[in-house]
């Protein structure tokens, strides 16, 4: 069967996602969850995990129609349930051992007509469901990682006016791009990549700021950052020692934000795309961590929805730093796929703070954690808040201030 998609350019993707996102170590499991539309990737990496010496390669597949069978057939009280019991063997797993995949590639306007309350209802049932195997992540105590599949409904809203095979042929040179398997060694393009990443990171770990202030049009905040707090970006190292690329493709240098200390106003210069349903022109003010006012041009009964989850939904769990310049962003494309989108702009995150962006933060306990500012929730949901426009100042303790980005651009010495 022909396929507008580059099956070479595939077959680099997979091996990057394994050997450069995973590193996946001989003898390992890995847990693979994807679209079924994206069985074809699913299918490289497999053969890609097992040339690396893989132990078991077990792939969980979604389903569109099947989703949305629920929305239009499910009792109302399907909507309070998820499966437990899933999530119980992936964390099963993931203490045992095995590293975690994750290929996206939805529709992320799938669930746009279908009803508010049960489209929250569903994703609140699933991250209280998911908790247990979503603090193996947050927590980075395994290698894990994300690529992406051009599927044909994702393709069409990023390109509505093109030919069915024209969209997929479209988005899949994007994501090639994005993922730097369209150079000639795409590992040494990665390894570039990783260390300009950490040269970042090193920088604002050396200035140990106390606080950043964002300007933009619409944006006046000011984001406390958590006591301890540290800096990644790139490849970093799990709590199992083994070091990988969390996300393919990446561009951010992260942090963890206090929880208390976030104060001003900020609006959105991208949409969101959350469960099936966009979130659009968000303008939300902080009081001391806590968002007290929220609404949005596009999709608000959604957000407020999010903001609604639990205590820590209204809270910060991540900030981002992310220059205008980058290979997304020059693209012009909106993927509404938070894993590209987040990588076009300076962003924040509604929710669980990383435990790995912490000095010692694999040896710190919750309650060390939470004292030192970190946020708790059943959520993480990034957002973005940069552009052309963006300005950021660093904040020492004893008040300097130090110009982080200037016009969408750091003005930090590389």
């Amino acid at each position: 069967m022909s396929t507008p998609i580059d099956l070479d350019a595939l077959n680099r993707l997979a091996d990057v996602a394994v050997n450069v996102g995973l590193n996946l170590q001989p003898g390992q499991d890995l847990i693979l969850t994807a679209p079924a539309e994206a069985l074809p990737l699913v299918r490289a990496v497999a053969a890609a995990a097992y040339r690396a010496g893989a132990g078991v390669v077990t792939p969980i597949l979604s389903d569109p129609g099947v989703t949305l069978a629920r929305f239009e057939h499910g009792s109302d009280d399907s909507f309070d349930t998820a499966p437990a019991w899933l999530y119980a063997g992936m964390a099963d797993a993931y203490n045992n051992g095995a590293a975690r995949m994750a290929i996206v590639g939805e529709d992320p306007m799938l669930l746009s007509e279908q009803d508010p309350e049960k489209v929250a209802r569903a994703g609140k049932a699933n991250s209280i469901a998911y908790k247990p195997a979503l603090e193996k992540i947050a927590n980075f105590a395994i290698n894990w990682s994300i690529a992406s599949y051009p599927t044909l409904d994702w393709a069409k809203r990023i390109f509505p006016d093109m030919a069915d095979e024209d969209a997929v042929a479209a988005l899949a040179d994007a994501i090639f791009a994005a993922s730097r398997v369209n150079t000639p060694d795409p590992v040494a393009a990665w390894a570039d990549h990783n260390a300009a990443l950490a040269t970042r990171t090193k920088w604002l770990n050396a200035q140990r700021f106390a606080a950043l202030h964002f300007t933009s049009p619409g944006t006046d905040l000011t984001v406390g950052l958590a006591d301890g707090h540290e800096w990644h970006g790139g490849a970093s190292e799990a709590q199992n020692g083994v070091t990988c690329n969390p996300n393919i493709p990446t561009e951010e240098v992260f942090t963890t934000p206090h929880a208390d200390r976030v104060n001003g106003t900020v609006r959105s210069t991208k949409p969101l795309s959350h469960q099936g349903s966009l979130i659009d022109e968000i303008e939300v003010r902080f009081e001391n961590g806590v968002i007290v006012e929220a609404r949005a041009a596009k999709g608000e009964a959604v957000l407020q929805k999010l903001l609604d989850t639990d205590d820590g939904a209204r809270k910060l769990g991540e900030v981002a730093l992310v220059p205008h310049s980058s290979p997304i962003s020059q693209s012009g494309l909106l993927f509404y796929n938070t894993l590209y989108d987040e990588n076009a702009a300076c962003h924040i995150a509604l929710g669980q703070c990383y435990s790995k962006c912490f000095l010692d933060g694999a040896n710190l306990t919750p309650e060390q954690i939470a004292d030192q500012g970190g946020n708790s929730s059943m959520i993480h949901v990034d957002w973005m808040i940069g552009g052309p426009d963006t300005d950021i100042d660093g904040i020492t303790a004893d008040g300097t201030r130090v110009p982080v980005f200037r016009g969408g651009e750091w003005a930090a010495p590389a």
